[in-house]
């Protein structure tokens, strides 16, 4: 697959987040990367007393600090033009995202009220826990993903999709142009939603679609926001949300009727075992009995501790879902597709 990224890494940088995402890497580290997610997945089934204790201390740590974000549904603008207004538009596989270099010089005041984006460019991080969960850039995994999504000829016509911890949602855009009945979008930090989730959506939705394997040769980038002509019908079939994972659940649970998803796409949100809970309880509550999960993630994330099997093995400890791996890509750092169904599903 042929993709390229719109951003630049400097090689002067000192960040620890874009060190725990690095693209590349020897065949010793890529190996070094598959023998510690397996290390830390065995340290996680056989703990030790001091492991356990120590363990326990942490968690109780973290839910002592711990900020929840509330879930709030953001409001569609009636004249889509308000949502593309002022923004730079790139093409990436065939679809239309917001040049992201632009939103970090230029958002700020009311647009970036929770402050994420000043915090990122001051802190040089592209992680901050429980401020600013990795929004603004599109990770590799997102497009790994996609391209399973058109290899594995995944059905989303008439279904139900949410696309968790969405970004720049193109997960979500994907199903969207595969005709699906609703595409629901999250994300932690709501000036993600508003600043790009929502513009990238309604840039996508101006216009004929492609399909996956029209994505595969795009045309050259367009830097013009398009005008946003007709396609309420598209939008209307999406809803956005922003807030932590749990909150988010609750609020989709208590709507009437309750929601469940037939397929939950989701890339690169298990860097941090710290979430797993919160991640599976979600999948757990929003999955429909015969739904499918599609993850994309690394194998090890350096630094953070999280990983494919130290996540499988959380699964598999908690009894309530059955997962397998259905495409490992080899390229860089390794990584994992995972596909996750209830045990009990068809």
């Amino acid at each position: 697959m042929d993709f390229q990224f719109n951003f630049a890494v400097d090689e002067n940088e000192n960040s620890e987040a874009d060190a725990h995402f690095l693209l590349l890497c020897s065949p010793e580290q890529k190996q070094e990367s598959t023998d510690k997610s397996r290390e830390n997945a065995d340290l996680a089934a056989k703990p030790g007393p001091k492991l356990a204790a120590a363990k326990h201390q942490d968690e109780a740590t973290l839910k002592k600090n711990l900020c929840v974000k509330a879930a709030k549904e953001h409001s569609i603008p009636q004249d889509l033009n308000k949502a593309l207004e002022n923004k730079v538009m790139e093409t990436v596989l065939g679809l239309s995202h917001v040049k992201l270099s632009v939103v970090e010089r230029t958002c700020s005041g009311d647009a970036d009220s929770e402050g994420i984006v000043s915090k990122s460019v001051s802190s040089h991080s592209d992680l901050i826990p429980g401020v600013y969960e990795g929004g603004l850039k599109i990770w590799e995994c997102t497009f790994d993903l996609m391209d399973y999504l058109t290899e594995a000829e995944i059905e989303f016509t008439n279904k139900t999709v949410l696309d968790l911890g969405c970004g720049a949602g193109l997960l979500g855009i994907v199903a969207l142009q595969g005709e699906a009945a609703r595409v629901h979008f999250q994300d932690y930090n709501s000036t993600v939603i508003d600043e790009i989730t929502l513009p990238n959506v309604a840039a996508n939705c101006i216009g004929e679609g492609r399909s996956g394997k029209d994505r595969k040769a795009s045309n050259p980038p367009s830097k013009r926001p398009r005008k946003a002509e007709s396609s309420p019908d598209v939008l209307s079939r999406c809803r956005f949300f922003s807030g932590e994972w749990s909150q988010v659940s609750q609020l989709l649970s208590n709507s009437k009727p309750c929601l469940k998803y037939d397929i939950i796409l989701t890339s690169e949100t298990i860097y941090n075992p710290d979430c797993y809970s919160a991640l599976h309880d979600t999948l757990a509550q929003l999955l429909d009995a015969n739904g499918r999960v599609y993850l994309a993630s690394k194998v090890h994330y350096f630094g953070v501790g999280g990983g494919v099997y130290l996540f499988e093995k959380f699964i598999e400890d908690k009894n309530v879902f059955r997962t397998s791996l259905v495409k490992t890509i080899d390229q860089g750092l390794q990584r994992c597709i995972m596909e996750i169904a209830f045990k009990n599903s068809c």
